[in-house]
């Protein structure tokens, strides 16, 4: 078994160096095993199965399918301590989560959005759930309103001025499923992962309170199933995570034309993705976890790789990557000097 454990890793690694251009240093990410010098710290086991998180201030809040909303206390990385698990009213399979000041919201598929207060993160309170904004498979949440993607329904906004009782609004048809969305900083595109179809941006400039309707501006398809998307304005540029065929980034400076600049692809099914510092942190589930070096979009190349077991969801602080693991839980990378 040992054996076997060895060949399939030594595979792996062979794949994961034959993708996309090679970094300038191979033989630091050689010493570093190819890691680029992130280093696991510690692995916690979760009462469910992590599927994605978001972390603040030294919290670490996890959606663990049908297990809820697990806490736990990142204060220090190397000694996590679960601080809550929430199951009570907790509905469907929470698969994607988002914050908003001291509320939760988990997307649960079929059964919408689970809303939790959790201002006191030790005895957190559900204060609604199984929201008619459905099937929801990930969420956004920027300034007051909340944009959830459900799949064949498009993208339907919700106000949160009250952040713990959604106010369901208006509803946007995509094409494609929608799966994810990023929202500019100036509220005026709406940029929506769409499944087999790749990006959709949509004008809503004119947002009427989260009722209007949004034309669509323009379209760009995509190798792949897109999952998730995360934009860089300052260079007009989205990346998305797009299943089999990795990563791919889009320049939409052009809005005439907007088209793959660059992509990715080091094994794996690329799940979801952060950028931080010329880098795009990507989750691709038996791949494990990619730090992907971007800041030529043209020529982008695999930076370092963490393997685990089932790498579904990301995020990020000044000194730790946080890994929502299916099979290993919650997984803190440190990262290394020279990237802080």
């Amino acid at each position: 078994m040992k054996i076997y454990h060895f060949v399939i890793l030594s595979l792996i690694g062979s794949i994961l160096l034959a993708g996309c251009g090679k970094p300038s240093t191979p033989e630091s990410l050689k010493d570093n095993k190819y890691t680029g010098g992130y280093k696991i710290v510690k692995k916690f086991m979760t009462t469910g199965f992590a599927q994605d998180l978001a972390v603040k201030n030294n919290l670490a809040y996890i959606a663990q399918g049908e297990v809820g909303l697990m806490i736990v206390d990142i204060s220090n990385p190397s000694n996590p301590k679960e601080i809550s698990t929430t199951t009570d009213n907790v509905r469907g399979y929470s698969a994607k989560i988002a914050l908003k000041d001291t509320v939760v919201y988990l997307a649960a598929g079929s059964f919408g959005i689970t809303v939790i207060n959790v201002s006191d993160p030790a005895q957190p309170k559900v204060t609604a759930s199984n929201i008619s904004i459905k099937p929801t498979k990930n969420i956004t949440v920027s300034e007051n309103y909340l944009f959830a993607a459900i799949s064949e329904q498009g993208v339907k906004i919700a106000d949160i001025s009250y952040p713990t009782q959604p106010d369901p609004r208006g509803r946007t048809h995509t094409s494609g499923y929608a799966r994810d969305i990023s929202i500019t900083s100036d509220l005026t595109k709406m940029m929506v992962a769409c499944g087999e179809m790749g990006l959709a941006i949509y004008d809503i400039t004119n947002f009427q309170d989260g009722f209007g309707e949004y034309p669509l501006l323009a379209s760009c398809n995509t190798p792949g199933y897109t999952e998730a998307i995360v934009i860089n304005e300052e260079k007009s540029l989205a990346y998305m995570a797009c299943g089999t065929f990795g990563l791919q980034i889009i320049d939409y400076s052009d809005i005439s034309n907007i088209h793959i600049v660059g992509s990715c692809d080091e094994g794996g099914f690329a799940k979801d993705l952060l950028y931080k510092d010329g880098k795009i942190y990507m989750a691709t589930e038996l791949g494990g976890l990619q730090i992907i070096d971007v800041k030529d979009p043209a020529n982008p190349y695999l930076y370092g790789t963490i393997l685990t077991e089932y790498a579904l969801g990301v995020d990020i602080d000044d000194k730790y990557v946080y890994l929502a693991d299916e099979s290993e839980g919650l997984i803190i990378i440190s990262i290394p000097d020279n990237d802080l």
